[in-house]
Order: structure tokens, then C-alpha cells, then sequence
């Protein structure tokens, strides 16, 4: 199962793509090919909110967000047309914000960037069991 929508960053984006997460797993689980826990169910809307704000704040202008399930995976990817890497901070229980990338690497069992010839994409697994 895999669903795409772009976003064009204006305000309300974020609340927007965390609404498509939540009916995305509604339809996965109607479908009923895969189980998702109550955890995940929590994460996703998390790191999809995380990513998209990231995108909107740090790249302005479109962004596209994928979702798809493989096995008992899913896969959260986010594009937009800025090329500068995010880089996650050293944790540091002093520092006020631009948390967002180690939340989101905490939750996850994977996560990965990559440039592209457009700007960039930033991935993230979540398992679903």
C-alpha cells in the first residue's frame, strides 16, 4: 500500500499531513494485510509532523510526503527542493528546541537522507507489529 500528497508549506501543513498519516493507517488497517499496534499508531502522526515541519520551516515552498507499507514496515519519506542536509544535534537536556530529528531517530528503526537532483529526501521506518 503506498500514498503521496504534496503540500505547498503554507501554514496549517503540518495538522494537514498528520490528517492524511492517521487515514492512511485507517485504510491500511480496513484492508487488514498488516497489524498496527497502538504504538505505532502514536509514532507515525509524531514523525510525519516532525519531518513536515522540518521541511516547511527549513525548506520553504513544496514538499511531498510518501507513505507505503511494506511487510511490517512503513516507510516515511519526505521531499522538498532544498538541498542543505539536516543534521541532527548531539542530545543536549539544556537545549530548548530543534529536538525534532532525535525524536524522530529515537522512534524509528531506521532513518536516512539523501540528496537528489531536486533538493533532498528524508526517510524513515517505522514497524507497524
Amino acid at each position: 500500500m503506498r500514498e503521496s500528497i504534496a503540500y505547498d508549506g503554507a501554514p496549517g501543513t503540518t495538522r494537514r499531513a498528520r490528517a492524511f498519516a492517521g487515514r492512511f493507517l485507517e485504510r491500511a488497517r480496513a484492508i487488514g494485510d498488516v497489524s498496527i499496534t497502538t504504538r505505532a499508531a502514536e509514532v507515525v502522526p509524531l514523525v510525519v509532523d516532525e519531518l513536515i515541519a522540518n521541511a516547511t520551516r527549513y525548506a520553504p515552498g513544496p514538499c511531498l510526503l510518501e507513505l507505503e507499507i511494506t511487510g511490517h514496515d512503513l516507510h516515511v519519506t519526505v521531499s522538498d527542493g532544498t538541498p542543505t542536509l539536516p543534521v541532527p544535534h548531539t542530545p543536549d537536556v539544556d537545549r530548548i528546541g530543534r529536538h525534532g530529528l532525535e525524536i524522530v531517530r529515537a522512534l524509528c528503526a531506521g532513518f536516512a537522507v539523501e540528496p537528489n537532483a531536486a533538493g533532498k529526501r528524508v526517510r524513515a521506518r517505522i514497524p507497524l507489529t
